[in-house]
């Protein structure tokens, strides 16, 4: 879906596919006859954005095979679908039965990371549309944060030399901007607004630079108007929006629903105290109130006691679009935990799991509308 700032600036907004499981391209073309394009007949829209998520095996082999990303860019425009950013933070496997800290893997240290990234700046760029300013990359926060040393430090960083180098003859090459965007993440080497700074300030900022998750933000108990400000000083460019929400619970007991086996669930409160995983909260007694990094619908409130972040989430949009112009110009709705959702608000078939996402994406159409004419 597209929104015009009153700039004048095209703003993106997307649904994240790495709620879906297909690993293949043939699996990925079946997703978007059964979830993507009626998410788009849903919500009416000529358009639809896809923040397209392709594991590590599918992107080296379109990475090689011009014709292969031609007819891949076929079957997203004849189904009325457009992508302008992909989600290269998990590299495989992302919707196994157990993830956990597996999506850390492989990291920044690694040249197995280095490459899927540069493969997925490489499709990308064909799958650009025409009139896009540039695509953009989304990427895993370096690295979980133990291990991590000096040694660890410095072989990242000639990593992320590498990768802008890399961006940057791609760029020589299609005339198309690729940029790379790092995402805090609870748990990381780089989780907080600060850190970032830390971390990325003496990369190169033209191509790299930072995926702000709205959830995440939140978890770190931040305020977005203080995160932006602190990286707009760095000279540090958010690249990417994703769209999300936390769960947050005055009452702790009311989350024991929320315990699940995939997907890790780092939990916070407003005092510094953490842990990695909500069982673990529950074990280890942590004081509330808590903000738990688990993603959930935009549109949908849970039962009380529990809330959601999405009044931070509102407060963000209006800081990246209620101004002169937009801080960012793609958002991408990243839910990608509707199949460990409670049972009764999980969604049966893919019929329903098409509801749910185009509500969000409606909510967020319509939230971003708000902001900019706030």
């Amino acid at each position: 879906m597209r929104l015009l700032h009153p700039a004048g600036r095209l703003l993106h907004l997307s649904y994240c596919t790495n709620v879906h499981p297909a690993e293949n391209l043939e699996g990925i073309v079946g997703q978007l006859d059964e979830y993507a394009l009626p998410i788009r007949e849903r919500l009416g829209s000529d358009v639809l954005g896809l923040g397209l998520w392709l594991a590590a095996p599918v992107a080296a082999a379109l990475a090689i095979d011009a014709e292969a990303r031609k007819g891949f860019r076929r079957e997203l425009d004849v189904r009325g679908l457009e992508v302008v950013t992909l989600n290269g933070f998990p590299y495989r496997s992302f919707q196994n039965p157990v993830v956990k800290q597996a999506v850390y893997h492989p990291d920044w240290t690694t040249p197995e990371r280095l490459r899927y990234t540069l493969d997925l700046a490489r499709v990308l760029a064909d799958l650009l549309p025409d009139d896009a300013a540039r695509g953009s990359v989304s990427t895993l926060p370096l690295a979980w944060r133990h291990p991590w040393d000096d040694a660890r430090a410095a072989t990242s960083m000639q990593m992320l030399d590498l990768l802008a180098a890399g961006l940057a003859d791609i760029e020589t090459r299609t005339g198309r901007i690729i940029q790379v965007a790092f995402e805090p993440e609870p748990g990381c080497v780089i989780e907080t607004t600060a850190q970032a700074v830390a971390m990325l300030s003496g990369v190169d900022t033209d191509r790299l630079g930072v995926c702000l998750d709205l959830a995440h933000l939140a978890c770190a108990w931040e305020q977005p108007a203080d995160a932006l400000r602190a990286l707009r000083e760095a000279g540090i460019s958010v690249m990417k929006v994703q769209l999300s929400a936390a769960m947050e619970a005055g009452e702790p007991e009311a989350l024991r629903e929320y315990v699940e086996p995939r997907f890790l669930h780092q939990t916070r409160n407003p005092a510094g105290g953490s842990v990695d995983d909500l069982d673990e909260a529950f074990e280890t007694e942590l004081p509330g109130p808590w903000r738990v990094h688990y993603h959930v619908p935009l549109h949908s409130r849970p039962s009380a006691p529990l809330v959601t972040t999405t009044p931070l989430l509102r407060a963000a949009i209006g800081e990246l679009v209620g101004g002169p112009d937009a801080v960012c110009d793609h958002f991408d709705v990243e839910t990608y935990t509707w199949g460990v959702l409670p049972p009764e608000q999980r969604p049966q078939n893919a019929g329903q799991l098409a509801d749910g996402i185009a509500a969000e994406m409606a909510f967020a159409h319509d939230e971003l509308l708000k902001g900019m004419n706030a």
